[in-house]
């Protein structure tokens, strides 16, 4: 296991690499390109001057987190084609760089969704947090205004103000796509790109839904254990695996977390830890990593990794705002501080006891 931290990279991360690496345990980062542009292919020396960076830090870049897939690719638009072959060459540079994993999303329109960035806990600190009434109430149009002010002034991934301002033409694109059309583009954009997976060694992590149901009517697939195993049985290579998101699988209760990391032995590629505190099935907030303070056993997630012999990365997801301070909502220092020391005790606690 080697645990990382997310970083968005100079110019677009209140958190510096020279932090993460006074961070106890942690020995790399996941990172991305953060101007490019979905269905473009990355240019290898600012992919070596990224790497570069992080490692005069005495950090490693231990995947990439996210090389976007375009709406083309996710609609089988006239663009696919052109698009899927511009992201085999970004996967070849980044083989070439070293670099061999690759976390991604097939979510529509919305990468993630929350209905608050800051809603306040009783401790003082602020959270992300998730109420299906919100959603049921507002219009998807006015989506990102309604929370956009709770940005701290940052640009969150998934949520950019050009892609916002687009949202009515976004779902006017998918409206024909329902969920079996979904996993049909999913299959041909993988079976396209494992060559050269194969060929650089790059595991390919898809990312869970977030929440694991529909939202606004739009098609969602990486929701569940059945869904995740036909995905891993439609394109069945070792290098098309999963993000084990517990934060993302965890939104519905129905899922089983460790169960799921079990079945899926060999074909987690990545993995994001966090813990869920719910007031409801469909009424949550992010707390704390610490088990106590949410909904999830987070030894026994942890320990269901240790079962299957995980050894990729590892992050603490999304973090409270604690401490006063002023950061990308869910992705400040303090609070990812925290929980990577919190598992990382965890982990050493589970090697122990089984050495014995």
């Amino acid at each position: 296991m080697k645990m990382t931290l997310r970083w968005y990279g100079t110019g677009h991360d209140t958190v510096t690499l020279k932090q993460i690496r006074q961070i106890p345990g942690v020995t790399g980062v996941i990172t991305t390109l953060y101007d490019t542009v979905p269905g473009e292919a990355w240019e290898m020396d600012k992919i070596l001057a990224m790497k570069a960076e992080v490692e005069a830090a005495g950090l490693k870049v231990e995947g990439i987190e996210s090389v976007n897939i375009s709406d083309d690719i996710k609609t089988a638009g006239p663009k696919r084609d052109e698009h899927i072959a511009n992201y085999i060459t970004t996967l070849e540079r980044l083989g070439q760089a070293d670099i061999h994993m690759v976390c991604y999303n097939f979510m529509p329109v919305f990468d993630w969704t929350r209905t608050e960035l800051a809603r306040k806990r009783a401790d003082g600190s602020t959270v992300l947090a998730y109420t299906q009434e919100a959603v049921d109430a507002i219009n998807p149009e006015d989506m990102f205004s309604s929370i956009a002010s709770d940005m701290n002034g940052t640009v969150m991934p998934g949520w950019e103000p050009e892609r916002m301002a687009k949202v009515k033409e976004l779902f006017e694109l998918y409206k024909d796509v329902d969920d079996e059309t979904l996993f049909a583009n999913l299959k041909y954009f993988l079976e396209a790109i494992m060559p050269v997976c194969n060929k650089y060694d790059i595991k390919m992590a898809i990312h869970p839904d977030d929440p694991a149901w529909s939202v606004f009517g739009l098609p969602r697939i990486i929701i569940n254990k059945e869904n995740i195993l036909r995905m891993m049985k439609m394109v069945d290579d070792p290098h098309n695996g999963v993000t084990f998101c517990s934060g993302s699988y965890g939104t519905n209760l129905n899922n089983d977390l460790p169960d799921m990391i079990r079945s899926l032995k060999g074909r987690v590629h990545f993995a994001h830890v966090r813990n869920l505190k719910f007031h409801s099935p469909t009424n949550f907030e992010e707390s704390a990593h610490l088990s106590s303070d949410g909904t999830f056993d987070m030894y026994e997630i942890m320990k269901a990794l240790y079962d299957i012999g995980f050894d990729g990365p590892i992050r603490p997801d999304h973090g409270r705002m604690i401490w006063d301070e002023v950061a990308m909502p869910g992705y400040g220092l303090y609070d990812r501080a925290l929980g990577a020391t919190y598992l990382n005790g965890l982990w050493e606690a589970i090697v122990k006891s089984n050495k014995k």
